[in-house]
């Protein structure tokens, strides 16, 4: 299952990521650290969210 995992957070990381981009830029955060910061907190989320994704996944075969 790790490897499924791995796939798909490689889509939902890069999604949840410029989710959060795109939320502090409407804020009106428009400096590199912020901007850094929402990137790598929506990787972070995106872990959970991947893992839970696999497991439903695997729970239906």
């Amino acid at each position: 299952m790790l490897r499924l995992a791995s796939l798909i957070y490689t889509f939902v990381g890069a999604t949840v990521a410029g989710m959060f981009m795109v939320a502090a830029l409407v804020a009106g955060m428009d400096t590199a650290k912020p901007l850094i910061a929402a990137a790598l907190v929506g990787f972070v989320v995106a872990a959970p969210i991947a893992w839970m994704v696999a497991k439903a996944i695997k729970g239906s075969e």
